[in-house]
């Protein structure tokens, strides 16, 4: 179901549509993505609105250059479920031999986002809950993810129209994978080595780029295209890709909150339950009770914090939830 609820439009689970629009001045060159999980389609509705209005000529692009892709899993999107043969935002990299059908879409994808600057990436969840934005790290040289343009992303996320930023997602995710291997997993399951954290926006880092990803609310809250609208035209602004007003952080960059991914914990087996109907950033006080396993073992809070991302049909094996606490970092 789209987010106003009605059927997903058709599309060809054959071919990519893509907009691109390219002023006659130079500057940054802007890709913005949607239905990378093919049940999140606040992103899709909001490229779609945006499209529209450059069209119609409400909006000029009038420097560098925007891309839009409103669904980037067509196969996922026609079934109105999170992934075609596979999740299409874990290992998102190029492959000479390409099986499954997000394979193909990497192929398709990894090009076009190297060919750009900055990326927009926008998702929703399955939980209810306030929009929020995902970042990268601190500019560093370390092995896993450096990256130079944390300053720009800070900007970027700063502006999109949340009052939430997270970051640590690839470290979490490779924290997770020490785990997995430790409970002897599978030998080179894809979801023990750290690449299976990677989708669009670590790719995009990985080419030189800074991207954010934009969590805009539940699946279907009818709120949830404006948020992906707003923060479309925002970025066009931000990036003086189009004389679009600016609009600054409602209650200024003091207010917005930061918080980073500290471990991500994983579903072991069907029993795997949760205590409660968990919302993303509930807080959690040291101790609290979050879940218990099939064999009756509980999962507690290894200390006070947050949880995200609370999955209650993550497949065994597969992230079940995050713990966030309050980040050293600032924008």
């Amino acid at each position: 179901m789209s987010a106003a609820g009605g059927a997903a439009p058709a599309v060809s689970t054959r071919h990519l549509r893509i907009h691109r629009f390219a002023a006659l001045e130079p500057g940054p060159r802007l890709v913005v993505t949607g239905a990378v999980h093919g049940n999140e389609t606040a992103g899709t509705r909001g490229i779609e609105r945006v499209v529209r209005e450059i069209e119609s000529g409400e909006i000029d692009i009038v420097r560098g250059s925007v891309t839009f892709v409103p669904v980037c899993n067509p196969l996922a999107y026609r079934h109105a479920r999170r992934v075609g043969e596979r999740n299409l935002n874990r290992r998102l990299l190029p492959t000479a031999e390409p099986r499954e059908y997000e394979d193909h879409l990497a192929n398709v994808l990894c090009p076009l986002l190297a060919g750009h600057d900055v990326l927009l990436d926008l998702h929703s969840f399955r939980s209810p809950g306030q929009p929020f934005v995902l970042r990268g790290p601190a500019d560093n040289d370390g092995t896993l993810e450096p990256f130079t343009h944390a300053a720009a992303e800070a900007r970027l996320a700063a502006h999109v129209g949340v009052t939430r930023v997270v970051d640590g997602w690839l470290d979490a995710y490779a924290r997770g994978v020490a785990e997995r291997r430790a409970r002897g997993l599978t030998p080179g399951a894809v979801n023990e080595h750290p690449a299976y954290g990677i989708g669009t926006t670590e790719y995009m880092r990985s080419v030189g780029g800074y991207a954010v990803t934009l969590e805009c609310g539940q699946h279907d809250d009818a709120a949830a295209p404006e948020v992906a609208h707003h923060a479309i035209r925002q970025t066009l602004a931000l990036l003086s890709l189009a004389e679009l007003p600016l609009v600054p952080p409602a209650r200024g960059l003091a207010a917005i909150e930061c918080l980073t991914l500290a471990r991500v914990i994983d579903r072991h087996a069907e029993g795997d339950r949760f205590v409660k109907t968990w919302t993303s950033f509930d807080k959690l006080a040291a101790g609290d009770l979050i879940a218990r396993r099939a064999d009756g073992a509980e999962v507690r809070a290894p200390e006070a914090g947050y949880i995200v991302f609370p999955d209650h049909a993550a497949l065994p094996g597969h992230e079940w939830f995050y713990l966030a606490q309050p980040s050293a970092r600032t924008l």
